[in-house]
């Protein structure tokens, strides 16, 4: 089940808003959290039952180490029983994610030949894993507490964030389940809900899913592609990735705030970001933070001298890489990120008013741009390492690289933008048709144009969270979210999963 989908749109959410709400206002608490995680459950099984197994045994594994843990309570057993944590995490999330490659890139280096082991990976797991391996770092370290299978369960399996986050921590989650308040309808909330959920929706369905097309096209073609195909495929799926992921968070704190729940922030703009530094800092910010919590401050972080920084932060975007999917690609896809924010750090060009303290080799910096250089570049160097993250290996990834200097004849434009075949230019397709044949090319490059142009008025104007922050009514504005939700949703006939379900 997708939060796009008539399904989810007409009959889960409704239901599980009515009955939520009811359970919770005659007061039976463990009734509605139980409630929850049922259809939690549920929801995660439409994906299959085989996957929804395998993470009931991932949940019920990590509560043992917990209960274990209070039981057997001393340091040396907290450290232990951490440790027994991390790996049955890592080993879980190795086997079903990592093991074709790891294996594969041995056999290979080896110079034998490797029959892929077909292991189906379960969808969302790297977001659950996470979640779960932070609980139990947590533990060992004291600063969490042992909750009950139901809390824990609930914390584990809550649907809105349960396939691709935002991965959140055990303490601000369930403190707001804790909370009697919290349970009670809030027409505030829900309001501010039904904002998150209508433009993530329209991000994904409208946006995401229309420079799909676009994009699933030209990676396919990648070495019949020329300068200009090349410019506007990487443009398309430099949007595409953002809006579709960015429109799922959306979606996922618009169902969590519509039952009172606030859910971590994810996105931030982040292609406002004048430094590739300040974009991490505003992408997947919660896998940022996990990574500094948990793999940058334990390695040493900024303390242990200016070499071992740089390396500690190349680590991390390593591992960032990695965790995105397994491939050569990804990892190469990391250390160009680490490699640029190291860039960043060393000083020898400033962005006007991003930086504050000392850089790592310099007191200050050779050159000084403004911030909207800064905002060029940065975007700039992003949309060059998604050449590695888009492409299905290493080959597809340099042979698109090398097409952006292939200065001939733009023909393959007019095929790529062709695809733009959508039902809002239906009308006008079959009145050039039928009138003007000569001028269809036209409407397709067109309409890719102006797709692009959108996706930059958008991302220039106010974020999601701004946008349902805005205390003022306006009937505008919600004008316009009825006619965005109506065109949205009419546009559900074509279901699409989400880009981070694979990772």
């Amino acid at each position: 089940m997708l939060f796009n989908s008539f399904s989810f749109i007409l009959l889960f959410l409704p239901i599980t808003l009515l009955v939520w709400f009811s359970l919770n206002h005659i007061k039976k608490y463990r009734l509605a959290d139980i409630f929850i995680i049922a259809m939690s459950l549920f929801f995660y099984s439409r994906f299959g039952m085989n996957v929804m197994l395998i993470m009931c045994g991932s949940i019920l594994v990590n509560h043992i180490i917990s209960m274990l843990m209070k039981r057997f309570s001393s340091n040396t057993w907290l450290k232990v029983l951490k440790i027994l944590g991390v790996v049955v995490n890592l080993g879980f999330l190795f086997y079903f994610k990592y093991y074709d490659f790891f294996v594969g890139s041995v056999v290979s280096a080896l110079g034998m030949s490797y029959q892929s082991a077909q292991i189906v990976m379960p969808i969302g797991i790297s977001f659950y894993t996470f979640q779960q391996m932070s609980y139990m770092i947590d533990r060992g370290r004291g600063e969490a507490e042992h909750y009950s299978l139901i809390d824990y369960a609930l914390y584990v399996t809550y649907f809105p964030k349960l396939i691709e986050g935002p991965i959140s921590f055990h303490k601000e989650i369930l403190s707001q389940f804790k909370s009697e308040e919290k349970r009670q309808f809030n027409l505030d909330n829900f309001q501010k809900g039904i904002i998150y959920f209508v433009l993530g929706l329209s991000k994904k369905v409208l946006l995401a899913d229309t420079l799909s097309l676009v994009v699933t096209y030209g990676f396919k073609q990648t070495f019949f592609l020329d300068t200009l195909t090349v410019i506007a495929v990487m443009l398309a799926y430099t949007f595409q990735i953002y809006f579709d992921f960015s429109g799922y968070c959306d979606m996922a704190s618009g169902i969590a705030l519509m039952m009172n729940i606030e859910l971590p922030v994810n996105f931030n703009s982040p292609y406002k970001a004048a430094t590739v530094k300040e974009l991490w800092q505003r992408w997947h910010m919660t896998l940022s933070r996990f990574f500094i919590k948990y793999v940058y401050i334990p390695l040493g972080g900024s303390r242990k001298g200016k070499l071992r920084t740089v390396c500690n932060v190349l680590i991390v975007f390593i591992l960032s890489g990695l965790w995105h999917g397994a491939g050569w690609t990804y990892i190469c896809w990391g250390l160009m990120q680490g490699l640029l924010v190291v860039w960043d750090d060393i000083g020898i060009v400033e962005v006007k008013g991003s930086h504050k303290g000392k850089y790592l080799f310099r007191e200050k910096p050779l050159i000084t741009v403004p911030r909207f250089v800064g905002r060029f570049f940065t975007f700039t160097f992003f949309v060059i390492s998604l050449f590695f993250f888009g492409a299905q290996d290493m080959n597809y990834a340099i042979g698109m690289f090398k097409r952006l200097f292939y200065f001939t004849y733009p023909g393959f434009l007019t095929r790529t933008a062709g695809q733009l075949d959508i039902a809002e230019n239906y009308v006008l397709s079959q009145v050039i048709t039928r009138t003007a044949p000569k001028f269809e090319n036209a409407l397709y490059i067109g309409t890719l144009l102006i797709l692009l142009a959108i996706c930059f008025l958008v991302n220039s104007r106010k974020n999601t969270a701004e946008i349902a922050s805005d205390k003022e009514p306006d009937m505008k504005r919600t004008i316009g979210l009825v006619l965005l939700f109506i065109w949205s949703f009419i546009s559900l006939s074509q279901v699409s999963t989400f880009i981070y379900f694979q990772f």
